[in-house]
C-alpha cells in the first residue's frame, strides 16, 4: 500500500507548495528523505541536479522518480496523480476567483507575503544538501563548485542544465578519481 502513502506524501507537498515546483521542492524534500526515508540527502540531491538538467516541471519529473523508485509503475501514477491533481484543480478554482477580486488589495498582499517564506524554504533545502555535499567531496570543493556554478549562472549568463551537465562531468572524470 506504498502507492497511498506516495500519493498522500504527494499531495501534501503539493497542495502546500504555492508558487509551483521551486516552493514544493521543500515540502517534497520533508516528505521524501525525512518523514517516509524512501531516498537519502544525497540520492535526493542527486535526482534533484539531473531533474534540473531535463525539461518540463521538476515537480513532476520528482513525482515520477520517486513513484518508481519506491513503488514502480503504480507509484509513478499514484505520485503522478497526486503532484498534477491539486494544481490542476486549484489553478482552475483561482483563476476565477482572481478574476473577480483581481483589484483586491487582500489578494495582492497574500501573494506578495508568501514570497519570503518561500525564499526561506529554499535556503533551508540548500544548506541542508550543501551539507550533505561538504560530507561527500570537502568543502573546497563544495565551494569552488558552488563558486563556479554561480559565476557561470548569473555573471556568464549560461543556462543552468549546461551548468548541471557540466557538474556532473566534472564529478565523474574528476571527483572520481579524487575520492
Amino acid at each position: 500500500m506504498e502507492w497511498i502513502e506516495l500519493f498522500i506524501s504527494f499531495f501534501t507537498a503539493n497542495i502546500l507548495g504555492y508558487g509551483g515546483g521551486p516552493a514544493s521542492i521543500p515540502l517534497m524534500y520533508q516528505e521524501v528523505v525525512t518523514q517516509r526515508g524512501w531516498l537519502s540527502n544525497l540520492e535526493f540531491s542527486n535526482m534533484l541536479a539531473l531533474g534540473n538538467a531535463l525539461p518540463g516541471p521538476i515537480a513532476t519529473k520528482i513525482a515520477a522518480y520517486v513513484g518508481y523508485d519506491v513503488s514502480g509503475w503504480i507509484g509513478v501514477i499514484s505520485a503522478l496523480t497526486a503532484t498534477v491533481l491539486p494544481s490542476a484543480a486549484a489553478l482552475i478554482l483561482l483563476l476565477k476567483l482572481l478574476q473577480k477580486y483581481r483589484s483586491s488589495t487582500v489578494v495582492k498582499g497574500m501573494t506578495l507575503l508568501v514570497q519570503p517564506v518561500i525564499a526561506i524554504m529554499m535556503l533551508t533545502l540548500t544548506l541542508q544538501m550543501s551539507k550533505s555535499s561538504i560530507a561527500s567531496v570537502g568543502a573546497i570543493q563544495t565551494l569552488a563548485i558552488a563558486a563556479v556554478a554561480f559565476w557561470a549562472i548569473n555573471i556568464r549568463k549560461i543556462h543552468p542544465a549546461l551548468v548541471i551537465i557540466a557538474a556532473f562531468a566534472y564529478g565523474g572524470l574528476v571527483l572520481s578519481r579524487m575520492v
